[in-house]
C-alpha cells in the first residue's frame, strides 16, 4: 500500500471514527497530538482539530449556548478579544454579551466580575486578554462562575507558552474549557486547541453525554468539516518542545525581559500599565508625549521595529487609532536576547519616539538621519541575534 500524505486524505472524524478509508496513517498522527497536548498542558482531554484560537472559542459557544444566552468577558477596550462578546464579531451578535472591565490600577476588577454575574446570571463566563499584561487568577474567577451556575471559558492565546512553561498559573483544571492558538507562544503552525481538565466527563445539560463528547461533536460535524492534518501534524512536532528544560528557561526569559522593558520605558518618563507585567506584554501610554498609537506604530515601522498601537482603559481615542502600543518580548527572547538587550532595544524606541512629529493623529514627521541611524542599529543587534532553526524533532 503507498503511503497517503496527510493533505491527501479526506479525514473527516475522528481517529478511529473517519468516514473515509485510508486513514491509518493520519489517525497516528492525529492520536500522538492529542496525547502530546494532554501531557503539555497536564489535560484530561484535547482536541487538536480546530483551525484556530477563535474557531476554539465558537465551538464551545455554539455547542453549549442559545441565540440570546447571556455570555460574559472582557470588554474589548480593557484588553478583551473579538470573540469575547465583542459587537463587531459573531459572538456579540449572536449572544447577549456582559463587559468586565479594569480596576483604576489597570487590573481585572474582580469584585466588578462578581457583580456582573449575579446581576445577569451568564451562561458562560470567558477570561483571558489579548492585551492584559498581568496573571489572571482563575481560581477567583471559577469561583463566580461557581456561584451563578456558569461555565467557564479560559483563552490562553497569548499565554500559552508561558503557561506551559510554567511561568503562568495554569487554567487546566479550573476553567471548564481552555483554548489556545498554536503559534504565538506555543511555536507552531497557525491553528487551535480545545482542552480540558478535570470537568471532562461532567455531563451536559441535557445529562445525555459528557462535556468532552460533546466538544468532539461540536468540533464535528457541528463545526468544522475535514481538518487540516498537515497543522495536526506539525502540531505535534510543536509539542515536543514544550516539555523541555530549555522551553522553560525560554518561559522565564520572556517574562524577565518583558519586566525589563517595563522598566526602561518608565525610566524615559512613560506611562507603563499596571506599573508592570507578569507575561510577555508591556502597554504604554504615547498619547501623553503628543502622538498617537498609529503614528508611534507607523513611526517605529519605517525604522524597522513592530509594535501594535493598542487602545487603553478609556481611551479617548478610537482601536485604529489608540492611544497606547503593546510591546512583546517573545520574539527578542526567542532570538536569544537577555534584560541588558531590552535596553538597547527600548532605548531605540524612545530614540525614534522623541525624535517624531505628528501632524495629526495619523500623519507624521521623523527625519531620514533618524530613520537611518535606527535602522542600522536594529539590522545590527539581529545580525547579533539571528532567528534560530528549529531542531529536528519527529
Amino acid at each position: 500500500m503507498p503511503f497517503r500524505l496527510p493533505d491527501n486524505v479526506t479525514t473527516e472524524g475522528f481517529p478511529g471514527r473517519r468516514y473515509h478509508a485510508g486513514c491509518e496513517v493520519v489517525d497516528e498522527i492525529e492520536n500522538l497530538a492529542v496525547e502530546r497536548a494532554k501531557a503539555v498542558f497536564n489535560a484530561q482531554y484535547a482536541n487538536v482539530q480546530p483551525d484556530a484560537g477563535t474557531t476554539a472559542n465558537q465551538i464551545i459557544l455554539f455547542s453549549l449556548l442559545n441565540a440570546g444566552d447571556i455570555i460574559q468577558g472582557m470588554d474589548l477596550k480593557a484588553g478583551g478579544h473579538l470573540s469575547h462578546g465583542a459587537t463587531a464579531a459573531v459572538s456579540g451578535k449572536y449572544f447577549n454579551a456582559v463587559g468586565y472591565g479594569l480596576n483604576a490600577d489597570g487590573f481585572i476588577d474582580y469584585d466588578e466580575v462578581a457583580a456582573l454575574a449575579a446581576e445577569h446570571r451568564p451562561k458562560m463566563i470567558i477570561c483571558g486578554s489579548s492585551a492584559y499584561p498581568r496573571v489572571i487568577d482563575f481560581v477567583r474567577f471559577r469561583q463566580i462562575a461557581d456561584e451563578v451556575g456558569a461555565y467557564l471559558l479560559a483563552d490562553i492565546s497569548h499565554i500559552a507558552g508561558l503557561v506551559a512553561g510554567g511561568a503562568h498559573p495554569s487554567p487546566i483544571d479550573h476553567a471548564h474549557f481552555t483554548t489556545t492558538s498554536t503559534y504565538k507562544q506555543l511555536l507552531g503552525p497557525r491553528g487551535g486547541l480545545i482542552l480540558m481538565g478535570r470537568d471532562h466527563d461532567s455531563p451536559t445539560p441535557d445529562g445525555k453525554r459528557t462535556l468532552a463528547q460533546m466538544m468532539q461533536r461540536g468540533v464535528f460535524p457541528f463545526f468544522q468539516g475535514t481538518p487540516n492534518l498537515s497543522a495536526i501534524a506539525a502540531k505535534a512536532a510543536a509539542f515536543t518542545r514544550l516539555v523541555t528544560p530549555e522551553f522553560r528557561a525560554l518561559a522565564a526569559g520572556i517574562v524577565e525581559n518583558a519586566r525589563a522593558i517595563a522598566d526602561e520605558l518608565a525610566s524615559h518618563g512613560y506611562s507603563v500599565l499596571t506599573n508592570g507585567t507578569d507575561n510577555h506584554m508591556v502597554l504604554f501610554n504615547v498619547l501623553e508625549k503628543g502622538i498617537t498609537g498609529y503614528v508611534a506604530e507607523k513611526a517605529l515601522e519605517s525604522c524597522d521595529i513592530i509594535v501594535n498601537k493598542n487602545a487603553l482603559p478609556n481611551d479617548p481615542k478610537p482601536p485604529t487609532v489608540a492611544s497606547g502600543l503593546r510591546l512583546g518580548s517573545n520574539s527578542l527572547t526567542i532570538r536569544g536576547m537577555g534584560a541588558a538587550h531590552m535596553q538597547q532595544c527600548t532605548a531605540l524606541i524612545h530614540e525614534v519616539l522623541s525624535d517624531v512629529r505628528a501632524n495629526d493623529d495619523r500623519s507624521f514627521e521623523l527625519l531620514p538621519s533618524v530613520q537611518t541611524a535606527v535602522r542600522a542599529k536594529v539590522h545590527g543587534l539581529c545580525d547579533e541575534f539571528p532567528i534560530p532553526g528549529y531542531p529536528e524533532i519527529t
